[in-house]
């Protein structure tokens, strides 16, 4: 059975445009999540991301540049969480010169839930140090 959707939010010292950025440019994806990336930001573009050997497979579902998108999410392999079986609907707004960026993870499975709330603490934290320009390890997770 679903979990409640999962909701996070951060401010971030970067124009939307830039925050944007990070979540559809391979190379600015990968200075806060991921250590390997495909991405095809057009609907129905592919969404594959390698987060410390965790095999997320998707697909773009709606971008609206730079305020919002809605990408399908899955780990290929899983019988849990199949490629594309959540949905991860991300929001853009300018705040204070800054962004808010809200997210809602939705259609997640109770334990991924509970992993995934974890894991968007960690990421939006790093991207919060990346989009402005802030230079980060690569991510090693301790499991």
């Amino acid at each position: 059975m679903p979990a409640e959707p999962l909701r996070a939010s951060i401010r971030i010292d970067a124009a939307p445009e830039r925050v944007f950025e990070h979540f559809v440019q391979p190379e600015a994806m990968l200075r806060w999540m991921g250590d390997y990336a495909v991405l095809d930001a057009r609907p129905g573009g592919e969404f594959t991301l390698d987060i410390n050997s965790v095999p997320v497979r998707g697909r773009y579902l709606e971008i609206e540049p730079p305020s919002r998108l809605v990408i399908s999410w899955g780990h290929a392999g899983s019988d849990l969480l199949p490629p594309g079986s959540s949905r991860l609907e991300v929001s853009l707004r300018p705040e204070a010169g800054g962004t808010l960026v809200e997210i809602v993870h939705s259609d997640l499975p109770d334990l991924e839930a509970r992993k995934h709330a974890a894991g968007w603490r960690i990421f939006l934290g790093r991207l919060a140090i990346a989009a402005p320009g802030g230079v980060l390890e690569p991510f090693r997770s301790e499991s």
